[in-house]
C-alpha cells in the first residue's frame, strides 16, 4: 500500500459493516417529527454577522438618543422638567366665627377677591369687645413664595384661647403648572373643613354700653383706665367683660404700622386687659366678706354696735408718745354691722379685723383664709386665658417682702379694708359679689354660652350673706353707693376707694353689686384705676351703664 493510500485511509477511516447494520436496526425509534436521528449543522458564518451587525447598530443608535437627551438637548429638558410641576397646593380652610350670645357677629371671614388664597378675618364694630376677642396672624409666605405659617393664628383673647376650634383643617389640591404660571391640571384630593362657631355669652351691645359708661368716667375724671364685668349668679357666665382703654382687633390683625405705633406709645398701656389681668387695690368693697367672715366665726354680733369718732390709736412700741393713728374717712358715731357697710365705716371694720380694746378680731390668719375661700388671690379660672393670682398680705409675704419686718397689728387693720398690699383683679370681684348674691356659690367665670355651672359652695350660715346684702341695699338706698340706686330697678351695691402711689397721691375707685335685689339674677364690678387723688368715686360709671341698658330696651338684663 502506497504511502499516499494510507494517509488518505488515516483522514478517512472505513466503516465497518456491522456498524452500518446497528444503525440501520435502530432507525424505526428515532421520532423524526422532534428532528431526531437528523444531523445537526453549525449556524453558518453568515448569519452571526448579521445578528452581530444588527445587535451594534442597536446600541448605536441608544447611545446615540442618550448623547442627544443629555448634552445636546439635556439643558432645554431640564429647564422644562422645572417649569412644569406637580405641586399640593393649600386649599386654606375659613376660620370659624366667633358671635355674641344674640348671634352678632364679632369675629368673622370676608373674601375680599376671588384670587385670594384665603379670607381676611375681620372683626364686629362693637366697642369694649377688643380684649376679649382678640386677634389673629394670617398665613404668610416667605421670600421665595411659599407659605410658612399656613393657618390664622389666634394671638390674644377668644381668637387664641380657642385656636384649635377656630382653626378648621386646610384642604390639599394637586396641580400641575406650566412654564409660565398657567395650571394645566388640578385635582382636588383632601377638601377643606370650616372651622367652628364659638358663640360667647356676651351680649356685644350691653358690653359696648359698659364700656363707653367707664370710658366716659375715666376721661372726665383723669382715670389712667378701668375695667367692668357683669356675671350671672347662677351660671357664672360674662354678660359684659370690658376693659379700658382697649386696642384694635382690625388694626393688630392688618399689622397695620400707625396704628401700632400709636398703641405702643400709649401711657396707659391698651394692650392690659384690666378686666382679667389688672391688679388693684380693692379698698373697701371686701368690707361685706370681712362682715360675712366675723359673723361665720363668731367674733361680733350683728347688732352690736361700735363707735367711731373718726379714728382709733394704738401704742407705739418704739415711740410711747407717738401712738399710730389709724384714720376713718368720717366720724359715723355708733353704727351696727348692716350700716357699718352702708357707711363704710373704717373703724368698724378695723376693729371686727383686727381687734380693738375690748373686742375681738378675725385675725391676720382668718382673714387671709377668708379673702381666698371667696376667690382672691388665686386665678379665677377663666378658661384660655391667663390670669395673676393677686395677693393677700400676710406675715410671711411681709417678711418675703420687706426684708424681715415683723407683723402689726396695725397691718391687719389696713387688710381688712382692702389696703396694704391686697392686689385683686375685677373679674375676682365680681365673682365675690355674685357669691354673697347667690348666698355662698363661688362660681367658675365662663365665656362661652350655655356653660355648665362649675363652683364651689362656701360652708357659711346663710343668715351672713344675708346680712352682707342688707348693708349692701343700705348702701345703694342712701349710703356710700347711693348713685346706683334707681328707680326702675333695686340695686345693692358697694363703693371703695383705694389710695395708691408712693406718696398715696393716686386712687383707685370701684363699686361692686348685685340686682335685682329681692331675687338676684347678675353681680357687678367696675374700677376705675389711678387718679389724682380727691378725685370723685366710680359709682357713676355704673349708674351711666344701667341707664344706657334702660335707654337700649334691653329689659331681660334688668328683671
Amino acid at each position: 500500500m502506497s504511502l499516499r493510500h494510507w494517509l488518505r485511509r488515516q483522514r478517512s477511516p472505513e466503516i465497518h459493516p456491522d456498524e452500518i447494520f446497528v444503525d440501520s436496526s435502530n432507525l424505526q425509534a428515532f421520532d423524526t417529527d422532534q428532528f431526531e436521528g437528523r444531523i445537526e449543522r453549525p449556524i453558518g458564518q453568515g448569519a452571526l454577522l448579521f445578528v452581530s451587525s444588527l445587535l451594534l447598530l442597536l446600541v448605536g443608535l441608544y447611545c446615540l438618543r442618550a448623547f442627544d437627551l443629555q448634552f445636546v438637548k439635556g439643558v432645554a429638558y431640564a429647564k422644562q422638567a422645572a417649569e412644569n410641576q406637580l405641586a399640593e397646593r393649600i386649599i386654606f380652610a375659613d376660620r370659624g366665627t366667633v358671635v355674641d350670645r344674640t348671634g352678632r357677629e364679632l369675629a368673622y371671614n370676608v373674601r375680599v377677591d376671588a384670587e385670594s388664597d384665603f379670607a381676611e378675618r375681620h372683626y364686629g364694630q362693637y366697642r369694649g369687645l377688643s380684649h376679649i376677642v382678640g386677634y389673629t396672624k394670617a398665613p404668610t409666605k416667605d421670600s421665595s413664595g411659599h407659605y410658612f405659617r399656613t393657618s390664622f393664628e389666634g394671638i390674644e383673647g377668644v381668637e387664641r384661647a380657642y385656636n384649635d376650634v377656630l382653626a378648621g383643617h386646610n384642604g390639599i389640591t394637586l396641580t400641575e403648572t406650566d412654564a409660565r404660571g398657567n395650571v394645566v391640571s388640578e385635582s382636588a384630593q383632601r377638601p377643606p373643613q370650616t372651622g367652628e362657631q364659638v358663640s360667647l355669652s356676651l351680649d356685644a351691645e350691653v358690653t359696648q354700653g359698659l364700656y363707653d359708661a367707664i370710658a366716659a368716667r375715666a376721661e372726665g375724671s383723669k382715670f389712667q383706665g378701668g375695667a367692668g364685668a357683669v356675671i350671672d349668679i347662677e351660671t357664672g357666665e360674662l354678660l359684659a367683660l370690658t376693659s379700658y382703654p382697649e386696642y384694635s382687633s382690625e388694626a393688630l390683625s392688618r399689622g397695620r404700622e400707625e396704628a401700632l405705633e400709636a398703641f405702643f406709645a400709649d401711657e396707659r398701656n391698651p394692650f392690659l386687659n384690666r378686666a382679667i389681668s389688672g391688679l388693684y387695690a380693692p379698698g373697701s368693697i371686701v368690707k361685706p366678706m370681712v362682715a360675712i367672715a366675723a359673723l361665720a366665726e363668731g367674733v361680733i354680733d350683728e347688732f352690736k354696735e361700735i363707735l367711731s369718732t373718726g379714728s382709733i390709736s394704738i401704742p407705739n412700741p418704739y415711740f410711747p408718745d407717738q401712738p399710730s393713728i389709724f384714720r376713718d374717712w368720717k366720724a359715723h358715731g355708733y353704727t351696727d354691722m348692716r350700716h357699718a357697710i352702708a357707711v363704710s365705716s373704717d373703724v368698724y371694720f378695723y376693729t371686727v379685723g383686727g381687734g380693738y380694746k375690748d373686742q375681738q378680731g378675725l385675725g391676720i390668719a382668718t382673714l387671709d383664709e377668708y379673702f381666698k375661700l371667696f376667690g382672691m388671690g388665686n386665678p379665677t379660672g377663666l378658661m384660655g386665658f391667663e390670669e395673676p393670682g393677686g395677693t393677700i398680705p400676710t406675715p410671711e409675704w411681709k417678711e418675703a417682702t420687706f426684708g424681715g419686718d415683723p407683723w402689726r397689728v396695725g397691718d391687719t387693720y389696713n387688710t381688712a379694708i382692702g389696703q396694704y398690699g391686697v392686689q385683686v383683679t375685677p373679674l375676682q370681684m365680681a365673682r365675690m359679689a355674685a357669691a354673697i348674691a347667690n348666698g355662698g356659690m363661688v362660681l367658675t367665670p365662663a365665656l362661652i354660652a350655655s356653660s355648665s355651672p362649675q363652683g364651689t359652695s362656701l360652708p357659711i350660715d346663710p343668715h351672713a350673706f344675708e346680712v352682707a346684702r342688707e348693708g349692701m341695699r343700705l348702701a345703694a338706698q342712701g349710703g356710700t353707693a347711693a348713685a346706683v340706686n334707681m328707680p326702675f330697678i333695686e340695686v345693692a351695691g358697694k363703693t371703695g376707694t383705694a389710695q395708691v402711689g408712693a406718696q398715696n397721691q393716686f386712687m383707685n375707685s370701684w363699686v361692686i353689686g348685685f340686682y335685682p335685689y329681692e331675687n338676684p339674677r347678675w353681680a357687678f364690678a367696675v374700677v376705675l384705676e389711678r387718679a389724682p387723688a380727691g378725685t370723685a368715686v366710680g359709682a357713676p360709671a355704673a349708674m351711666n351703664a344701667f341707664l344706657w341698658w334702660l335707654k337700649a330696651n334691653a329689659p331681660e338684663y334688668l328683671e
